[in-house]
């Protein structure tokens, strides 16, 4: 520990984001879930059902695979953080979910067009997830250690969002430029995808799975070296009745702590809102403005390199004013540009129509797209540092584990209502409705959250 300088240590936690942000950037949005989203739509066409009516369906499929993945996520993450509180340890969890994110992604190789089931496709892709948020719990609750000061711990959480997004921009330019093919057989960088991979089995597309485990094992290497359990924490081993006693009365004791819980349900809706903007993004341009996975990939670099260079200013404005205001902002931001993505279609903008063929749709979700990285990226990395004026500094994943569960209690809700909404309209424009109502709830609640939570001395 000695050698381990607090600048290691703050760089060895911030490779944690670089390492799994492929997860979200390459696995969720950009790649994997248009691709997941156009096999299905095939697969369902083949077997006789009208376009608009598979790709709606495709879309449905999606949103309930997530459903279930978060219906485990929310079950399990504040049991799990209770009992990393209680005994003191919390790497060996970060080794173990580290080991589902790997094997989850690296098995959506096995995904080929040809004999394509949802059911593993949404199996090993819910097991990569889980196994990355369950993580995300374990490192972020070490964001208190990294700097005694709170204005710091805004700096140092806008920075390590802003550097794991730069780590997914580089994936995913590696990934459009190395293996992803076009519709003349070549990358961007106009070669033949690497490894010999063939476009006809949508090999230079499923190779996103085990690229996406290669990254995450190698970048992880200096976060396991720099990043320790405190040894001074007692080791009272593996007590699952203590920490279920614990997170009980955690529970119990939220009433008398207004604050903390008015924030957990903010959060719940407000990033539930988000990540169903993530989540859809891609497969929305896919079905609605008849996108390539080449073109969505190109909207992820705009997206992507917004929410790195928003995520620095916002850490920067989160140091000088605190987390709130730049929550509040950015959820405004993104109501707003979840009413022009709706407004969509390929002749209009705003339910403005548009002559054939113009390219204002795009144009204008290009701008959705830089939008959402910009205003999604800041939004997460202050609610990160929020939790840590609001939680109780003695049991911070505990804290981080309740976070995750308000995150993921109601995160089956926008997939699920998404689906459902694009089921009985049969559109996919109109299954994007409900993130709107999601945000503006989020936005209601805040108005009961101290900025300096109830723990405050």
């Amino acid at each position: 520990m000695a050698t381990i300088t607090a600048r290691k240590r703050i760089w060895g936690w911030y490779f944690f984001d670089w390492a799994s942000q492929p997860y979200n950037t390459l696995m969720l949005t950009f790649i994997f879930g248009p691709y997941f989203a156009q096999t299905a739509t095939n697969a369902l066409i083949e077997g006789g059902m009208a376009i608009d009516a598979a790709k709606a369906q495709a879309q449905a499929y999606w949103g309930y695979g997530l459903t279930v993945a978060g219906v485990a996520i929310a079950l399990l993450a504040p049991v799990l953080g209770a009992i990393a509180d209680s005994t003191g340890k919390r790497m060996p969890w970060i080794w173990l979910f580290s080991a589902l994110y790997v094997i989850g992604s690296a098995a959506l190789w096995w995904t080929a067009p040809q004999g394509f089931s949802v059911l593993w496709a949404l199996f090993f892709f819910g097991i990569g997830l889980i196994g990355m948020e369950f993580a995300t719990i374990f490192t972020n609750s070490y964001l208190p250690e990294l700097d005694p000061d709170p204005a710091e711990r805004g700096r140092i959480s806008g920075s390590g969002w802003a550097f794991g997004y730069l780590g997914g921009l580089v994936a995913l330019i590696a990934m459009l430029l190395l293996f992803q093919a076009g519709e003349n057989g070549k990358t961007m960088a106009g070669l033949s995808p690497l490894l010999g991979l063939d476009p006809e089995t949508k090999a230079d597309t499923r190779i996103v799975g085990p690229l996406s485990a290669v990254w995450f094992a190698l970048f992880m290497i200096p976060f396991f070296r720099y990043t320790r359990d405190d040894p001074a924490a007692p080791n009272t081993g593996l007590k699952l009745g203590q920490a279920l006693a614990d997170l009980k009365q955690t529970l119990r004791n939220l009433p008398r702590h207004p604050s903390l819980m008015a924030y957990l349900g903010s959060s719940m809706f407000y990033r539930d809102a988000l990540n169903g903007m993530y989540t859809f993004g891609g497969i929305y341009a896919l079905g609605v403005l008849n996108w390539s996975i080449i073109d969505i990939g190109i909207f992820g670099i705009l997206a992507v390199l917004s929410g790195a260079v928003f995520c620095w200013v916002g850490g920067r404005v989160d140091r000088r004013i605190g987390p709130m205001p730049v929550i509040v902002f950015c959820c405004i931001t993104l109501i707003l540009t979840a009413i022009l993505i709706i407004s969509l279609t390929p002749t209009s903008v705003m339910w403005v129509p548009v002559p054939d063929g113009s390219a204002a749709p795009d144009i204008a979700f290009f701008i959705a797209g830089a939008l959402i990285g910009a205003a999604g990226g800041a939004l997460q990395a202050s609610s990160r540092n929020m939790l840590t004026y609001q939680g109780n500094p003695e049991r911070m994943t505990e804290a981080f584990g309740l976070y995750a569960l308000s995150g993921k209690a109601t995160s089956f809700l926008a997939p699920a209502l998404i689906a459902i909404t694009s089921d009985l309209t049969g559109s996919q424009r109109l299954g994007i409705t409900p993130v709107v109502g999601l945000f503006i709830i989020g936005l209601i609640l805040l108005a009961w959250v101290k900025r300096n939570g109830d723990f405050a001395k």
